[in-house]
């Protein structure tokens, strides 16, 4: 085996693996499947975390997750479905910082190492052994890169900044508030 071929094994191995996995915990969100809570109970989690509404919230970290997921390993449109799947991953990474790094703490690493292959798969392209390159590269152009980057990382920010505020002024809340002394 040459090491071209070698690399489009080990690419298409990412995107399954990294692309199931994604998919998976999308279809949690969006359906209920594999004992997730589905938009409902997605959402009250959403809300309980500070990202509001809390189905909305529920639907676009769940199409990321299961589109995107998908489409990396199809790898079909791999600048844009890997760019979508880091954005919600950044999202789940902000979420679990709190807990420190380690997965068995609560912490981001998970999020954060699906996020980062994710960004690495749309970097790199999907190699010869995808839909893009049977395709022709049709929806992978070099300047699809960056494009769907910087849309992911504009709308990414703007909501990580509004959950930010939302859990900060919640915490300001609860500590500004003082407990009744006597009751009336």
């Amino acid at each position: 085996m040459t090491c071209t071929e070698r690399r489009d094994v080990g690419l298409l191995l990412l995107r399954l693996g990294t692309g199931g996995v994604l998919a998976a915990h999308g279809a949690q969100k969006l359906f209920g499947w594999f004992g997730g809570g589905g938009i409902e109970g997605t959402g009250q989690f959403m809300e309980s975390v500070g990202y509001r509404p809390g189905r909305a919230s529920a639907r676009a970290a769940g199409l990321a997750e299961a589109g995107g997921g998908t489409l990396l390993a199809l790898g079909l449109a791999t600048p844009a479905a890997g760019a979508a799947a880091a954005g919600a991953m950044a999202g789940a990474t902000v979420v679990h910082m709190p807990n420190g790094f380690f997965a068995q703490s609560g912490g981001y690493e998970y999020a954060a190492s699906l996020g980062l292959t994710a960004a690495g798969l749309a970097v790199t392209g999907p190699g010869r052994l995808s839909l893009d390159a049977a395709l022709g590269h049709a929806v992978n152009r070099g300047w699809m890169v960056p494009a769907a980057f910087a849309v992911t990382a504009a709308v990414t920010a703007m909501v990580v900044g509004a959950r930010t505020r939302r859990v900060r002024r919640r915490a300001e809340g609860e500590e500004g508030e003082q407990e009744a002394l006597f009751e009336e």
